[in-house]
């Protein structure tokens, strides 16, 4: 981990965060490129010689030098667009190593994938089937595919980032994908060279990901049986991080576990992290601009927002909150973190211990997944900035939004007559 702390102060990889605040103000994101690195590396190493595609899950951070970075590490990408292949060509990723997950796949993304040529379709339902057939057909080319089979599994995560049961929208029973595998090896311009599956996200315990894996094994084994071959295994993602008090499943017991799980088989492993690669390489610094004390509540009014950072709104999510500003002798309260935006629910920290002054600056940290991707404009607030240090270098990757930026493709009232 390369965001640490030196003489009192937060310094990243080795800039110091104060520094990067004050030449690019605040709220801004603030990203480690050797942590992504080193993340990336531990799955790659902990594969060895076997063969494998590691495909970063592109909703985590969909920035392009990110992609970039990855894809240079000779990374491929699970996507759930066509925006995310877009990103993805953009950034210089090899299409071939593309996966194209998602339940809502449009004829015109689905046509746009196959122009490109990536790797596979994960296939979430049996009319989507019949629409990358139908498609694959009127451009006379073939499409490889998997089935997302859901094992029906519990993540124990968030129900709102649980992915495996049978109430959740993702993918198909398990125990109805031999005979949608029997139709698509009949179908034309198909080819069913996987099988993929995906519980859930920011998960802690291994078991339920063992269980699914156990389930894919013998699902390929049962299609072998029928003379359906298949050329790889997509285990999904969804490795947790920390956030507060949570211990991650380390890359390499993950790998390990798939390993022992395959027994031997042959078939291609694909895995697709996200979180895990990105989601603690990243801060976003934002500066307090007022201080509420209250009879009940002590509040931090800061420049950031739940238009920036949306989890702790949307999933009642912590994330570790320090101030970096070098510490006063103040006692300190406890507070509510919270932003501008008109809403009960902008907050990004409740009830955190800190000692705090007007124009201190503040560290959101574990936000490099699902925090600038899952950001909005909202009151007319224009997205924060994204910054990458590489040593002691910073590189500007997304310039802030202004406000004009805003309403740049927007037109005012005819006059009516």
């Amino acid at each position: 981990m390369t965001i640490n702390r030196k003489s009192g102060h937060l310094f990243i990889e080795n800039k110091s965060a104060i520094e990067v605040a004050k030449e690019f103000g605040t709220p801004c994101y603030v990203y480690s490129k050797r942590s992504i690195e080193t993340n990336f590396n531990r799955f790659k190493d902990a594969f060895d010689q076997r063969e494998h595609l590691i495909c970063y899950a592109v909703k985590a951070n969909s920035n392009i030098a990110i992609i970039n970075i990855l894809s240079r590490l000779g990374s491929g990408f699970d996507i759930v667009s066509g925006g995310e292949l877009t990103r993805v060509l953009a950034a210089g990723g090899d299409p071939s190593k593309v996966v194209f997950s998602g339940v809502g796949k449009t004829q015109e993304e689905i046509r746009y994938a196959l122009k490109q040529k990536i790797k596979c379709f994960n296939i979430e339902s049996e009319s989507e089937l019949y629409r990358i057939a139908a498609v694959a057909q009127e451009l006379n080319q073939d499409a490889n595919i998997s089935f997302r089979v859901n094992p029906d599994v519990d993540a124990k995560t968030h129900p709102y980032i649980s992915t495996g049961l049978k109430e959740n929208k993702f993918g198909v029973e398990v125990n109805d994908a031999p005979r949608l595998y029997k139709i698509a090896n009949e179908l034309p311009h198909i080819s069913p060279t996987g099988i993929d599956c995906h519980i859930g996200s920011q998960l802690t315990d291994i078991a339920p990901m063992r269980d699914a894996a156990l389930k894919m094994v013998e699902l390929v084994d049962a299609l072998e049986n029928e003379s359906i071959l298949i050329k790889h295994i997509d285990f999904g993602g969804g490795l947790g991080i920390q956030y507060e008090n949570e211990t991650p499943i380390d890359q390499e017991k993950f790998v390990s576990m798939l390993l022992e799980v395959m027994n031997g088989r042959k078939q291609e492993i694909i895995v697709e992290p996200g979180r895990s690669i990105v989601g603690n390489s990243g801060v976003l610094l934002t500066t307090i601009e007022y201080l509420k004390h209250g009879s009940n509540k002590n509040f931090i009014v800061v420049d950031a927002a739940m238009n920036d950072l949306a989890r702790p709104s949307l999933y009642g999510a912590y994330h570790q909150i320090d101030n970096i500003t070098h510490k006063n002798s103040d006692p300190a309260k406890l507070y509510d973190i919270v932003g501008p935006i008109c809403e009960t629910g902008d907050f990004l920290g409740k009830d955190r211990n800190l000692s705090a002054n007007e124009g201190d600056v503040l560290a959101i940290h574990s936000v490099g997944a699902y925090g600038m991707t899952m950001s909005s404009n909202y009151n007319s607030r224009p997205r924060a900035p994204e910054i990458l240090i590489s040593n002691e270098r910073t590189y500007v990757i997304r310039e802030r939004e202004t406000i004009e930026d805003l309403f740049s493709k927007e037109q005012t009232a005819p006059d009516a007559h």
